[in-house]
């Protein structure tokens, strides 16, 4: 083989040293997969409840609204090494820091849209909901909330693809997932290593990210909007069937 084959075989572009890289670590790839996920979910479960009653706080407050979403503002902007370097003193090497990370840097785009999808709900709703003689809670509960979930879930969507990003940098910290096999690709250097793990970590974003659109447009759909579903799972959602169309009805014959 000539060396100018040779590089082409042995360079970055070849698929199938990739391939054989994904085949022969699957058991690994899967298990840092799994990792990472619990990482996202963890911060999620926290930082999902906590920016939602904060968001729902400040709507009865327009002062209060502008200094936490400032605050939440200022947060985005700290590197996130930074941010892990502060909090290792108080919460040690490893995942701990990284999910106390991630749920400060998920709390501006939960609470926003919290605030902005409380503060645009139908106010003649809400004043229906009066009418019928609902407390304030009640109203928050039965009428706003609903109404406004398809925005939260459009801030916790663009907080969760956020924080997929910034977890790979928690592997700096022992913290795991995706991020070692980057780290560790760039470190020896592996190329295969570096690559597999980016393109992983690339799909696990798509998917999420696809997941939560999709949950997005279902509650959209359900609060009147008219958006576009796949058919299945339009189907699934307002109990039509989801058949093709014949042309002809039950009851006509050939």
């Amino acid at each position: 083989m000539s060396p100018l084959a040779s590089s082409v075989v042995s360079g970055p572009l070849f698929v199938g040293s990739y391939v054989e890289y994904l085949t022969s670590n699957a058991d690994s790839l899967v298990r840092l997969t799994l990792q990472h996920v619990a990482i996202i979910a963890q911060a999620i479960a926290i930082a999902v409840p906590l920016g939602v009653v904060v968001g729902t706080l400040i709507t009865y407050n327009d002062r209060a609204a502008t200094v936490v979403l400032w605050l939440a503002g200022v947060m985005m902007t700290v590197p996130s090494i930074a941010l892990f370097g502060l909090l290792i003193p108080a919460f040690g090497i490893g995942q701990p820091p990284v999910v106390v990370a991630l749920v400060l840097y998920s709390q501006l785009p939960v609470i926003r849209n919290t605030y902005v999808g409380l503060d645009r709900v139908d106010q003649a709703a809400v004043e229906a909901g009066t009418g019928l003689g609902m407390t304030r809670f009640e109203r928050l509960r039965r009428v706003k909330l609903p109404m406004a979930l398809p925005v939260i879930m459009a801030g916790v969507r663009n907080a969760v693809v956020v924080l997929i990003g910034i977890a790979a940098i928690g592997a700096f910290i022992g913290a795991g997932g995706l991020g070692d096999l980057i780290f560790n690709g760039v470190s020896e250097p592996d190329i295969e290593e570096l690559v597999v793990g980016t393109v992983v970590l690339s799909l696990l974003t798509l998917s999420v990210d696809y997941g939560f659109g999709l949950i997005e447009r279902v509650l959209r759909l359900r609060n009147g909007e008219d958006v576009e579903l796949p058919r299945l799972v339009r189907g699934a959602v307002t109990g039509t069937d989801t058949a093709p169309d014949t042309g002809t009805s039950a009851g006509e014959t050939a």
